[in-house]
């Protein structure tokens, strides 16, 4: 059922390598639409340096959400610091708890350790939502306007 809104026409998983310059083309997309009005053009262009550059996309496993074969929202996470690099849903499939549940797959691969991201303004309430707390104030490098934030998972007490 393409195009459904239930759980069950959304499949959840890690990408393949042969699936991650889709990857970074729905990223570059997403962040043009909904990120890039928020950023001067020095951000805007750290971020497309970013996804070209090898020695920062090194270390990263990918995660994306697929709409039959169609990948609608990507999450990248930096394993030797859970630290998520990237968080993106496709503009036509926002407001649909794909990002939520992406997130959550995420964290539940690394269930009971703390996990950061730095937040875009656009994405702050999303992060706030699923359950990331800000740290410091909002930042400013290269451009890139960015909260950070952390994830510190419940303890079962």
């Amino acid at each position: 059922m393409k195009g459904d809104n239930s759980e069950s026409s959304f499949c959840i998983r890690k990408l393949t390598k042969t699936e991650i310059p889709e990857a970074h083309s729905l990223a570059w997309k997403v962040f043009c639409e909904y990120e890039s009005p928020d950023y001067s053009a020095e951000g805007t262009e750290s971020f497309r340096k970013s996804l070209n550059d090898p020695v920062y996309l090194s270390g990263l496993d990918y995660y994306g959400t697929f709409d039959g074969s169609k990948l609608v929202a990507l999450c990248t996470i930096r394993v030797e610091k859970r630290h998520i690099c990237f968080m993106f849903v496709d503009g036509s499939y926002h407001r649909r708890g794909l990002g939520s549940r992406l997130i959550r797959h995420v964290l539940n691969e690394y269930k009971g350790e703390s996990v950061t991201l730095n937040s875009s303004p656009y994405g702050l309430p999303f992060y706030k939502a699923v359950g990331f707390v800000a740290t410091d104030e909002e930042k400013t490098i290269d451009g890139i306007r960015f909260t950070p934030m952390k994830y510190i998972p419940q303890s079962k007490e």
